[in-house]
């Protein structure tokens, strides 16, 4: 039998939890395929070697019905560091919901390890791209170019808040933008 305290933290916990992420409904995966920069991010633990030119190239795995994911980066001595991954819809495949696995063993991806990828916002032409994550605690701007425009990323910023996303948690990361190192909630 459960105590009436815990029930009550159990109760309170379950409240709190913030409601899913609304993700698009017109996603087409074979238009999101091919090479995204990061613009924009919330800083991750798993990207903190990254200093410049990081970006995302997705492919198809025909066999497997996935995504293939290679994510790279420029550390500070001027090496490369790559990712491969996959990803695989949680969701019908227009909703734009997935989850990607960085880890396999004997050639099994480990899904129970992997993270939410939600596509939240799209260009209508695939320019660039905001992906958010279940926890809201990781957080992407794409785009196809290496750089946005103000406009866009205000609208951008709009939507994460939308979405109960802090935009100050967000911080340009594209290496030719003069902005590069400000957050995205400091933008005029």
């Amino acid at each position: 039998m459960i105590r009436r305290p815990l029930a009550a933290l159990l109760f309170l916990a379950a409240c709190s939890r913030e409601p899913p992420l609304q993700t698009v409904s017109d996603f087409d995966p074979e238009r999101y395929l091919g090479t995204w920069h990061e613009i924009a991010a919330i800083p991750a633990w798993f990207q903190k070697q990254c200093v410049s030119d990081t970006k995302a190239v997705y492919s198809t795995v025909p066999e497997a019905g996935q995504i293939g994911v290679a994510n790279s980066c420029r550390r500070a001595d001027g090496s490369d560091d790559m990712a491969l991954g996959r990803a695989r819809f949680t969701a019908p495949p227009n909703q734009g919901r997935l989850e990607v696995a960085f880890f396999q063993v004997g050639g099994y991806w480990l899904w129970p390890i992997s993270g939410g990828y939600d596509v939240l916002a799209l260009d209508p032409g695939y320019r660039w791209s905001l992906v958010g994550h279940p926890s809201r605690d990781y957080g992407w701007i794409l785009a196809r170019e290496t750089r946005l425009d103000d406009a866009t990323l205000l609208a951008l910023r709009k939507r994460l808040a939308a979405e109960r996303y802090d935009p100050c948690r967000f911080v340009l990361t594209a290496d030719d933008d003069p902005r590069r190192g400000r957050r995205l909630c400091d933008l005029p």
